[in-house]
This record gives C-alpha cells, structure tokens and sequence, in this order.
C-alpha cells in the first residue's frame, strides 16, 4: 500500500490551505483594486503581479494534488521517483509562501486596500 507518514500529509493539506489563502487573497485585492481605481496605466502592473501570484500558488496547488493522488493511488506502493518529486514539490511550495504572500500584502498596503 502507498502511505505516507501523517506528517507529509499534514504538511501537504496545510500547504493547499495557505496557497487557497493566498490565491483568495490575491483574487480580492485584484477585484477591489479595479473596482477602486479602475485598470489604467498606474494599476496595470500590480495587477498583472496578481495574476502572476494566482498562477504561481494554483499550479502549486494542483502539481501537490496531482502528486499526492499519484502517490496514492500507486500500488503496491510508490515508487522512489513519485516520492521524490512530491517531496520536491512540498520544498518548493513552502520556499515560495512567503514571497507570494508578501507580494500581495505589499500590493494591498501601496493602493490601501
């Protein structure tokens, strides 16, 4: 059976949790961002910075979906290259929160929204 140790899957759904967070986030200060002062040329960049935040944590968050179901759903159990690459990918996720996270609090704090 493929199972992972509970806290590779604790970190994994915690992970997810803080990318939802941060792509709702960004999706909220990109909506009141337009609605407050409109797409021009003194927003275009911070709102293409948004889009940027919100491609980078979802396709974090689906490349930790797809791992972990594919880690899952090995049989007898997972293979070192899976593993290796979830394992990867958790590493990567948790390097790029803060920075995401960070870009979108700026953002937020330069237009005071």
């Amino acid at each position: 059976m493929a199972n992972l140790p509970s806290e590779t899957l604790t970190k994994v759904f915690y992970l997810q949790r803080k990318l939802f967070e941060i792509i709702n986030e960004s999706t909220a200060v990109d909506y009141n961002l337009i609605q407050q002062f409109g797409e021009n040329d003194q927003t275009i960049s911070e709102l293409d910075e948004l889009q940027n935040i919100k491609e980078r944590s979802r396709d974090s968050y689906n490349r930790l979906s797809r791992l972990l179901l594919m880690v899952a759903e090995a049989q007898p159990q997972a293979d070192q290259d899976r593993l290796n690459l979830l394992y990867r990918s958790i590493q990567k996720t948790e390097a790029s929160l803060e920075a995401l996270n960070a870009s979108t609090q700026e953002i937020k704090n330069n237009w005071s929204i």
